[in-house]
């Protein structure tokens, strides 16, 4: 079934003085040309992951312009997650294969929630590959748009055979890279469209220093001592275990140094709790490391909060589809080191946000920045700075109506 997901109301009028005017003023136009459109949203998730995070922001804007937009959610068992999960991770470039069971769990999930729609839509907007097949149980609706949010440069031959007749029919297909569009998909379907931050989210809005401090020791890190942080998925691409091995090398260098690897459980993920139980153990012997969750109470306004206070924040990620962090940690004036990896060099060019690494100099790399607070106040506001022109929740609403429009000529 589909699973209905409740949001809050947001005015794009808040976005005055944030957000360049010409956006606004294209938005505005762009949802006076889509007024009453019936549009769904489906991804896998309604916590945890940076899909979540973009609807809950998404949604409401595209009500506040006149669209009748709703976001749901597919629903599974443990097999069907187990197995999305593993298609996920070939898509990613892990090796893949499918049984007779996985394809059953899969496609019958997929039919239970394409009956389960509320009624007609005119748009129907599937978020990567968990409720890919719902298209071929609901033809009836006017259009569907299939958004990849994944780092598909190197997929793994078997994933994408499973997965590619299943979203071929797709009227659009929406990826954040020309380097992530795999064979076989029509130019004329592909548009290219990165995602953004809502500045104005929980996890973005502004925060008192002092607030910031206070939400940093509350969770046991001293706010008085350098940070260095990772904040993401418990997922191998993120390496958080490689992330502790970076932090004890600089540990002999700055003996003041901590560690927060903040990280989140989502509903579609269940290899991130096999992960998070091997950085406990990895970690016990070390009480300036701390591993953080949504379940232990860590929540969007601590994740800003860390985001803001740290020293240096790291993502040593291996594939990454785009990384919303690194434009959040950006945006509040926190330098950056980061894999070279999927579409984090789009978000932080050399020279633009911290650094950006290719091989083994990962410490080097901290170290610098953590000897050199002022480079990397320069190389932040420069990071910011992109942040603020191109990756604003505006922009991303503006690009996607443009797709609807294209959709109804």
């Amino acid at each position: 079934m589909l699973q209905y997901i409740d949001v809050g109301a947001q005015r794009l009028d808040a976005y005055e003085g944030i957000a360049d005017e010409a956006t606004l003023a294209e938005l505005r136009r762009l949802g006076a040309e889509l007024r009453g459109t019936r549009v769904l949203h489906v991804n896998a998730t309604p916590y945890g992951g940076g899909v979540s995070e973009l609807l809950r922001s998404v949604v409401p804007l595209e009500r506040d312009l006149g669209i009748q937009a709703d976001w749901a959610v597919i629903a599974g068992e443990p097999d069907f997650y187990a197995f999305t999960k593993r298609l996920h991770n070939g898509l990613q470039g892990a090796p893949f294969s499918v049984t007779p069971h996985d394809r059953e769990v899969y496609l019958r999930r997929n039919r239970e929630a394409a009956e389960s729609m509320r009624g007609d839509y005119d748009v129907v907007i599937v978020h990567d590959p968990q409720p890919a097949a719902m298209r071929m149980f609901r033809p009836d609706a006017a259009h569907w748009v299939w958004r990849a949010h994944i780092d598909m440069s190197h997929y793994d031959a078997g994933a994408w055979d499973f997965l590619r007749p299943l979203v071929l029919e797709y009227d659009r297909h929406i990826l954040t890279m020309p380097q992530f569009v795999p064979d076989g998909l029509s130019s004329d379907t592909v548009v290219i469209i990165a995602p953004a931050i809502d500045p104005l989210s929980p996890k973005n809005m502004a925060l008192p220093d002092e607030l910031v401090r206070r939400i940093v020791e509350w969770n046991g890190v001293s706010a008085d001592r350098p940070l260095l942080t990772q904040v993401s998925r418990f997922d191998p691409w993120k390496d958080p275990l490689g992330v502790v091995d970076i932090y004890r090398q600089l540990k002999r260098r700055h003996p003041e140094l901590q560690l927060a690897l903040v990280g989140s459980m989502a509903l579609d993920d269940p290899e991130a709790w096999g992960i998070y139980a091997k950085l406990v153990e990895a970690t016990a012997d070390d009480m300036d490391i701390h591993v953080l969750t949504n379940f232990t109470g860590v929540g969007n306004v601590d994740v800003n909060a860390f985001q803001r206070h740290s020293t240096v924040v790291i993502q040593k990620s291996i594939r990454e589809g785009f990384g919303l962090v690194i434009s959040e940690t950006l945006w509040k004036g926190t330098a950056v080191v980061a894999g070279r990896t999927g579409g984090i060099p789009l978000q932080m060019p050399d020279g633009t946000g911290g650094f950006l690494v290719d091989a083994d100099d990962w410490a080097d790399r901290v170290d610098e920045l953590l000897r050199d607070p002022e480079r990397a106040r320069v190389l932040a506001e420069l990071g910011q700075r992109r942040v603020r022109e191109r990756f604003l929740i505006t922009r991303l609403v503006r690009d996607e109506l443009a797709v609807l429009v294209s959709l109804a000529d």
